[in-house]
């Protein structure tokens, strides 16, 4: 970081609506919240956990955390009281800093609670206050002591993000500063990124692609981020026309909404010259029609939390290659198509995709976890299922693992489950996905009730709230059936389900 603001100066790091914070103006920030932290007690190695929007104070946060050696460890804002608590139990954080309030949710509120909860020890409100917490805006506005910090930075913990998987409880995966600058040094060189380019941050700072782009590159690259709180694809064609935006990447969600906003033919594009996207199988014409209406080039690229981006395509990929495949494997990184008894399938053949790289983490916060998640080898079972054609372009297929992917959120279908066989009335579950044009999926619920009983939508959302789980993982449909189809083993023939659904 040090070496890029000392070149970078007076250059714009971060646009937040009205707040346009320079790389000197940046470090300097960086520098009070970390004297703050630190006059907590906030060392090496402890854990900083944040539940930010994608607003500026999000990176001070995270950087500050790193100054210290601390490992950040950012929250996705859909997180609820049920996801916190699991969560803050296992990363035992030191401090926790959240808004007052955001999108009608009182953040500090639950917050307060946790931490009274033993859960936490300290938080911090951002853009907001509280007696009874810290505040950001305070810290920033006082100066203290600098922070002499000298670590061997390269293989320290760097990153404990948590992500939704096969199991009801969100897995907590460390990277260190070595796996994600070489994701950031790899990027630069697959999408051939300078310091000149500006950043559209629309995707969440709370996942690994928008904290990568979003909130590391600037340090490492010298490029400008100008954030978006919410997204509103009118607002993002605006912030492309005005702060002569380069590129973004996000979920196919982002890249359809922004092209087929009607406000896109009376704005100036033409320096939007990138759009990379991956996390869920779409056909290739929509992406070559979003292509055509913003009028640059649309990429694929295939990742996750734990191998941030493993394969993508090039800029001088022919278009059937560069928009209906995922790619091929970047730099050193090495990629396998193995079968159910772990040997590799012929070429051409679906499997298991399983990955070595620099970039991949350095496992879970919870070790009992990497037993089934490497092999003796160190290859990485993604869960996800592929083809590798005889060029080495990777087509994603669908997973192993029982996830909706809900406008690039994942959602764990055996955390719905096991909530809703609680509620009373609840005799049989099971939950799959549907198909929908705009967010990839949706959920929906077949409940079998008990015998005399039955269920309502109305009921099953309230009973689902009154968890505390996040609403972007409530079923948004319900069907009521005597009995779920099974197979001879007694499980629910979900594929019968999906039939039903697309039917």
């Amino acid at each position: 970081m040090a070496s890029v603001v000392a070149s970078a100066g007076s250059r714009e790091a971060f646009v937040d609506g009205d707040t346009r914070v320079t790389f000197d103006a940046f470090a300097g920030m960086v520098e009070r919240v970390a004297g703050h932290m630190s006059s907590l007690g906030i060392a090496h190695g402890d854990v900083v956990s944040w539940q930010l929007p994608n607003w500026w104070e999000a990176a001070v946060v995270h950087h500050a955390a790193l100054r210290l050696g601390a490992i950040p460890n950012p929250l996705n804002m859909i997180f609820r009281g049920r996801e916190l608590r699991f969560v803050l139990a296992e990363a035992k954080p030191a401090l926790l800093l959240v808004p007052e309030r955001f999108r009608g949710f009182k953040h500090a509120a639950l917050a307060a609670t946790l931490r009274d909860e033993g859960l936490v020890p300290e938080i911090a409100i951002v853009r907001g206050g509280s007696s009874q917490a810290h505040s950001l805006a305070e810290w920033l506005a006082e100066a203290k002591p600098p922070v002499a910090t000298k670590f061997p930075w390269a293989n320290m913990p760097a990153l404990l993000l948590y992500t939704s998987g096969t199991t009801s409880d969100p897995k907590g995966v460390l990277h260190t500063h070595e796996t994600l600058l070489y994701e950031i040094r790899s990027l630069e060189k697959v999408h051939e990124i300078t310091w000149r380019d500006r950043y559209l941050g629309g995707s969440p700072v709370t996942h690994i692609a928008g904290l990568n782009y979003g909130i590391l590159m600037p340090m490492v690259l010298g490029t400008r981020t100008i954030l978006m709180e919410r997204w509103e694809p009118a607002h993002a064609l605006e912030l492309i026309e005005s702060e002569k935006l380069t590129f973004q990447t996000g979920a196919p969600t982002f890249l359809q909404t922004l092209a087929a906003d009607p406000s896109r033919e009376k704005r100036s594009l033409g320096s939007f010259r990138l759009f990379s996207t991956g996390g869920a199988n779409i056909p290739t014409e929509p992406i070559r029609e979003a292509e055509a209406a913003l009028g640059c080039l649309v990429k694929r690229a295939y990742g996750s939390t734990e191998v941030p981006t493993l394969t993508a395509t090039s800029f001088d990929d022919p278009d059937e290659l560069r928009l209906g495949t995922d790619g091929r494997v970047i730099g050193p990184a090495e990629m396998r198509i193995v079968g159910s008894d772990g040997a590799d399938v012929r070429r051409g053949d679906e499997g298991e995709i399983v990955a070595r790289s620099p970039e991949v983490f350095r496992g879970y916060r919870n070790p009992a976890l990497n037993k089934d998640a490497f092999d003796a080898e160190g290859w990485f079972r993604t869960g996800d299922l592929g083809r590798v054609d005889e060029r080495g372009y990777l087509r994603v297929t669908g997973r192993l693992k029982d996830v909706i992917i809900r406008g690039g959120e994942n959602v764990s279908v055996k955390e719905i489950e096991d909530l809703l066989a609680e509620h009373p009335a609840v005799a049989d579950v099971a939950v799959v996905g549907m198909p929908d044009p705009i967010l990839g999926e949706r959920a929906c619920a077949f409940v079998a009730p008990r015998r005399g009983q039955g269920l309502s939508f109305e009921e099953m959302v309230a009973y689902l709230e009154s968890r505390e789980i996040a609403k972007q993982k409530i079923p948004e449909r319900l069907e009521i059936r005597t009995r779920l189809p099974k197979t001879a083993s007694g499980k629910v023939r979900k594929a019968d389900l999906r039939q039903e659904l697309r039917s």
